[in-house]
């Protein structure tokens, strides 16, 4: 018997706690869910059904989504950029002719017309008014904005400097043709540079426009194409468990779907044609157009200029290898009028019928005959004969501001129907995707709930 005094108690064991049962994730337990369902035909069925409904919205949803951004672009270009684009190659064709306008009534003297002084008021107010169209379509942090802002800036100063001109000239002062050069200068340097700089970017700004519309909506096609194979491949399924040729559901989807790609690529091809004919014979001519009349504008003034000046600016060119010293404006008009000689020649290849190519070859007509009438004014001016020259430039029919007004109209004719040309060719584009985001949408949740429908049918026989 042990004795009590020498006995120890062993403790009793601690008990090892049992960790708690880790909880799944509710993604795991859905893909449990769905392994078992998938083990028995009716599971089969519904997983089959919730994604055909899915994959025919997911289209319908992309399509929509897709031909919303195509059709909205295609809405900028007819009704914002391309109007916009035009407006800036106003504003620039305004004040080139405002000062072509001044150096006109300049070198009439204290005889400055009524009409030409309210042809340079017209450009002038037309200047301005484009250019607060142009602000408030201009978004404020837009590149166009600090070219606008620098032409409102300067419009002013120019009037300012050619109403100082004019007085001067009426007081028979010769400092008036320095402030006339003065204009002109600023004109040339500051304002048609920042009147031209506008006018690329509103035409990038087209360019871009149009970038977001023609494209094809690859997305929403492989969408389309996808569905149409998985409902296919369900109608095939269900043909070889029961024998039966049709399911009403998975046709009537299958139908929908199948209008939905289809107007999805017919829409998209008319409107992507009408949209390209309304840039081959609108836009590029539209741009061509405006290049010769500006050209046209800046010859104009040159030619004036060459009288105003009379000799005291000059630029030495080099010819046949030897230096040579021209008349500054002389030497200009020369390039101005060979780049609108070309212009007109691309414009007349643009031209896609007669009545678009007719003004342009008459325009080309005034324009040799205005060279030939040059050159006679010039040779007055270098044999001494200034009033004689000064009337070939400014005088009446047989001058040659005759043949630039002539040049100046028959751009303008041919410009208006370009612009005709290119809103029809724009409209017809647009046109072709009306309905589509909207019709797309509404047919593809038909398809969906034809879809649901024709797999419930299958399910119902299981109960």
């Amino acid at each position: 018997m042990a004795d009590p005094a020498t006995s120890t108690t062993v403790p009793a064991p601690t008990p090892t706690p049992v960790p708690p049962p880790t909880r799944r994730t509710a993604f795991a337990e859905g893909v449990d869910t769905v392994r078992a369902a998938a083990t028995t035909e009716p599971g089969r069925l519904r997983i089959i059904g919730a994604l055909l409904a899915l994959l025919v919205l997911a289209f319908g949803s992309v399509t929509a989504w897709q031909t919303t951004d195509r059709a909205a672009a295609a809405d900028d270009v007819l009704h914002k950029s391309q109007p916009l684009s035009s407006a800036a190659a106003d504003i620039y064709r305004s004040l080139a002719d405002a000062n072509t306008t001044a150096s006109s009534g300049f070198l009439a003297g204290g005889q400055e017309t009524a009409q030409s002084r309210q042809r340079y008021e017209e450009d002038i107010d037309t200047a301005a008014a484009k250019l607060v169209t142009a602000a408030n379509n201009a978004d404020p942090d837009s590149p166009s904005t600090a070219s606008i802002t620098k032409l409102n800036k300067l419009l002013p100063e120019y009037k300012g400097l050619v109403e100082r001109a004019r007085t001067y000239n009426r007081q028979g002062f010769p400092v008036g043709g320095a402030y006339l050069r003065y204009a002109n200068e600023k004109m040339q340097k500051d304002m048609l540079p920042a009147a031209e700089d506008l006018y690329k970017k509103e035409n990038q700004r087209l360019q871009d426009d149009y970038g977001d519309a023609t494209p094809y909506p690859w997305a929403a096609i492989a969408l389309g194409v996808l569905a149409l194979a998985g409902l296919a491949w369900a109608q095939h399924r269900n043909y070889r468990r029961t024998n039966r040729v049709l399911n009403h559901g998975l046709v009537a989807a299958t139908a929908t779907t199948t209008v939905v790609l289809l107007w999805l690529v017919i829409g998209h091809s008319v409107a992507r044609a009408g949209l390209d004919d309304s840039y081959d014979h609108g836009v590029r001519s539209l741009n061509v157009l405006h290049d010769a009349r500006i050209a046209s504008l800046k010859a104009r003034g040159n030619e004036n200029l060459t009288l105003v000046a009379r000799g005291a600016e000059t630029v030495k060119v080099t010819a046949d290898g030897e230096p040579v010293t021209l008349d500054k404006f002389d030497h200009d008009f020369t390039t101005e009028i060979t780049t609108l000689g070309k212009g007109l020649t691309l414009a007349a290849e643009l031209a896609h019928d007669e009545a678009g190519e007719k003004p342009v070859t008459t325009a080309e007509s005034n324009m040799v005959e205005w060279k030939k009438r040059h050159t006679a004014a010039r040779a007055q001016d270098d044999n001494g004969n200034y009033e004689q020259a000064l009337a070939l430039v400014i005088g009446g029919k047989e001058a040659t501001g005759a043949c630039f007004d002539g040049v100046d109209r028959n751009l303008a004719n041919a410009l208006t129907h370009e612009q005709g040309e290119f809103r029809r060719a724009a409209g017809d584009g647009l046109d072709a995707m009306t309905g589509l985001p909207i019709g797309a949408a509404v047919l593809a949740v038909l398809g969906a709930a034809g879809a649901v429908l024709g797999i419930g049918r299958r399910l119902s026989e299981y109960r």
